[in-house]
Parts: C-alpha cells; structure tokens; sequence
C-alpha cells in the first residue's frame, strides 16, 4: 500500500488572497474556509491547495514549487494572463530555459512550463 498526496500547504499571511489568485490561475474555487485558511480546489479531485495563516512574510526561495502549464492558449499567452493577475517574473539563476519562474502576490515562486496540457 502507499499514500497519495490529497493537500499541498503553504504558509502566507494572507490566505484570502493567494486564494483568490491562485483560483483564477489555476480554475479552482474555495472549497474551505476557516480561521486558520483557505483550501482550493476541484470538488473531489486531488490534490487541493491550503493556505495557512501565519505571522511572518515569506523570508527566503522556496525549496518545493509548483509549476504549470497552459491548457487553451501557448505560453507567451499564459505568461501575459498569469502577470496581469499579479505574478511577477523573477531571475533565479535559471540561465537560458524553456520555462518562466514567477512569483505569486506573496514572492512564493512557481514556473510556468512550455507545455500544453488536455483541460
């Protein structure tokens, strides 16, 4: 037997809002809310995305991301959505590669990968 992974958490202190972007990048919508967060998602499906609450801001690169890839559109396209949404672009060091680091609202990076996917 073996696990599967149902929840991703990430730590923010304003779940509200990365929910709310990360709803509209990725087409999920509020599954729970509480005190202590948010979680996101499609209803019956895994893994869900959790955001909790806590003091202190985002102090340094993430050592686990999230990355995407368009579903409808190329990724010159997607790039465009994901930054009026409010991603941001950031250099990490990447060099020359076929994909885009970002950062959500709160600096936590992601990529957005060359590949299209099926919806």
């Amino acid at each position: 037997m073996a696990c599967r992974i149902t929840e991703l958490v990430l730590d923010c202190t304003d779940p509200e809002a990365l929910a709310r972007f990360w709803c509209a990048v990725l087409d999920y919508q509020v599954l729970t809310r509480d005190d202590d967060g948010v979680e996101i998602g499609r209803e019956g499906e895994f893994p869900t995305l959790v955001f909790g609450v806590v003091p202190e801001p985002k102090s340094q690169k993430l050592r686990f991301h999230i990355d995407v890839n368009a579903t409808d559109r190329d990724q010159d396209a997607e790039l465009e959505r994901l930054l009026a949404l409010g991603a941001r672009l950031v250099d990490i060091g990447q060099q020359d590669v076929s994909w885009h680091v970002l950062q959500d609202p709160e600096g936590n990076e992601f990529c957005l990968l060359k590949r299209r996917v099926a919806p």
